[in-house]
């Protein structure tokens, strides 16, 4: 919006030309959200205090995380409000991948904060119920894959997707395309708030993604890069670079505070919406299978879940004593219950995610 403004002044100063350039506006949407997470941090972290919403921890996780009951929550207001001032500062607001992306992200926010709320103030234990929390999840992917479908802007890429290291080879959906991205949206919002457990874990592993997703956001919506690249050209998805850089700064500007030993959580608040996000942008550019590789510590993360309940169901189910294949699922605790300190838990986690991000852009000008 401000950009807009700045970018019709143009004809007084020749400098405000600048303001059409996405690579502008995405470093001032970084920076812009990196100051406000800052700025309006200590408040917020006040205001959480003063009304004693902070975290119930689990009785049946580690012991070294029993110290941190009392950890104000809901922190993921202040990822949210940064990254939704930065957009409408320099976003295009109607630009229709923006609206879409925001929809999904506000509205998985709001699902969070409901979730939050029932546990910090209602004292809730389980919080929202799952089944309630799985009908948000589903209807936001329903909208989704709705809009995209329907919509003129993605004629003749409505329901396909591209296939990682292959030239030029995409995958069509059809009208199942849909049920995809309500899978999608559903399972990232999920992998991101269960990664949500170690103190700057999920946010610096988002931050990683989303600045992956910015550049791939960028070439996908350029058309000299896009060809050059065989990749598909989306006319308009250029502006979520400016989105997935507003989230990379929000990210930034949180893990000030929630670094080890965090002032404040992010709770389902952030975690959802930051899943959600990573989620929609990937669909929005066609790279949903690309995001098993960039968004491969939230798989692993899941699938350490998935395995350890099934095969304590299963052990228990033949031999009557439910074992396990981890210490503790998910997989972070794993190696936190091995001995490995927090933080060198989550330093080495981001560096995964680091060289899953730099994996990606191997898939691309494969011949």
């Amino acid at each position: 919006m401000l950009a807009e403004f700045l970018y019709q002044l143009k004809s007084l100063f020749f400098g405000f030309n600048v303001f059409r350039y996405i690579t502008v506006k995405a470093a001032l949407a970084a920076v812009t959200a990196l100051l406000i997470s800052l700025l309006v941090g200590p408040k917020i972290i006040r205001m959480l205090q003063k009304h004693q919403l902070c975290e119930e921890i689990r009785t049946d996780g580690p012991e070294s995380h029993l110290a941190k009951k009392g950890t104000p929550t809901m922190g993921g207001l202040i990822i949210v409000a940064s990254i939704a001032v930065a957009v409408l500062l320099w976003a295009n607001p109607v630009n229709y991948y923006v609206m879409i992306i925001s929809i999904s992200t506000l509205m998985m926010a709001l699902i969070g904060f409901i979730d939050d709320y029932l546990k910090s103030v209602k004292k809730m234990k389980r919080g929202l119920v799952s089944r309630y929390k799985l009908i948000g999840q589903i209807t936001l992917g329903i909208l989704i894959g709705t809009m995209i479908y329907l919509h003129p802007v993605f004629d003749g890429f409505h329901s396909n997707t591209s296939v990682p290291f292959f030239k030029n080879l995409e995958i069509d959906f059809g009208i199942f395309y849909i049920i995809v991205v309500t899978f999608v949206v559903t399972g990232t919002s999920n992998a991101v708030n269960l990664t949500d457990g170690l103190d700057g874990l999920a946010a610096g592993l988002a931050g990683i993604a989303f600045l992956a997703f910015a550049g791939m956001s960028y070439v996908t919506g350029n058309v000299n890069f896009s060809d050059y690249l065989n990749i598909i050209y989306l006319p308009g998805s250029e502006e979520l670079t400016v989105f997935c850089m507003a989230v990379v700064g929000a990210a930034i500007g949180f893990l000030w505070y929630n670094t080890y030993p965090a002032q404040v959580f992010m709770g389902d608040t952030g975690s959802l919406a930051m899943g959600s996000a990573l989620g929609t942008v990937a669909i929005l550019i066609k790279k949903e299978l690309l995001l098993i590789i960039i968004g491969g510590v939230f798989m692993l993360e899941v699938i350490s879940v998935i395995v350890q309940t099934s095969y304590f169901k299963y052990t228990r189910r033949k031999s009557g004593t439910g074992k396990r294949i981890f210490k503790m699922a998910p997989v972070h605790h794993h190696f936190e219950l091995k001995g490995w300190h927090e933080s060198k838990v989550v330093v080495r986690f981001w560096i995964i995610g680091i060289l899953l991000a730099l994996l990606s852009l191997t898939t691309f000008k494969t011949q």
